[in-house]
């Protein structure tokens, strides 16, 4: 069956003095990514800046279908729409989940004007209810997805370029693993 394996997407810290930059491994193949601006850390907090280390499933994607033509993939992929947002507020039921707009909550907007989530990958990392849960104020919204800047650092989330997102996500399954390291 085809994609039915585990894949590994592993990351980690590039050999530079510049903490945010990253390198993706992928079949054998090497390619520049980015970080959370403060680097890799065991040790993840709301808006500390940081790319939490583990070994993370990506659960599903969104995907701007204005802009992106999809290809096919292995993932879940819904598309995005203006009333579509991510929880951000500790103290909120739905902490670190998506959302229907409008909400009073902090909350980040899925549809955005610099194309960073026109790909958009949810790992599995702090989600209520689900394994990988550490509790409010350990980090949300640590997502994979696309740059709009080459090396621009991000907030926490594993960003690469728009071409190598298209080129990665035929490969990629609901069983593919992302592993942070240092």
């Amino acid at each position: 069956m085809k994609n039915s394996y585990s894949k590994i997407i592993q990351i980690r810290p590039a050999c530079t003095t510049s903490k945010h930059l990253g390198l993706l491994s992928f079949n054998n193949i090497v390619h520049h990514c980015s970080l959370g601006k403060t680097g890799i850390t065991a040790f993840k907090n709301e808006s500390d800046g940081a790319t939490p280390i583990g070994d993370f499933n990506i659960l599903y994607g969104f995907y701007r279908y204005d802009r992106i033509k999809l290809p096919t993939t292995g993932l879940a992929m819904i598309p995005i729409t203006k009333n579509m947002g991510w929880c951000d507020a500790p103290h909120n039921a739905n902490y670190n989940q998506f959302i229907t707009l409008p909400n009073r909550f902090s909350h980040e907007l899925l549809m955005r004007n610099d194309r960073l989530y026109d790909i958009c990958l949810v790992l599995d990392y702090n989600i209520p209810n689900r394994n990988s849960y550490v509790g409010k104020n350990k980090g949300s919204a640590i997502f994979f997805h696309q740059t709009s800047k080459k090396n621009a650092a991000t907030h926490g989330c594993i960003a690469i370029e728009p071409e190598l997102m298209l080129q990665l996500l035929p490969k990629l399954n609901s069983k593919t693993i992302v592993k942070i390291s240092v």
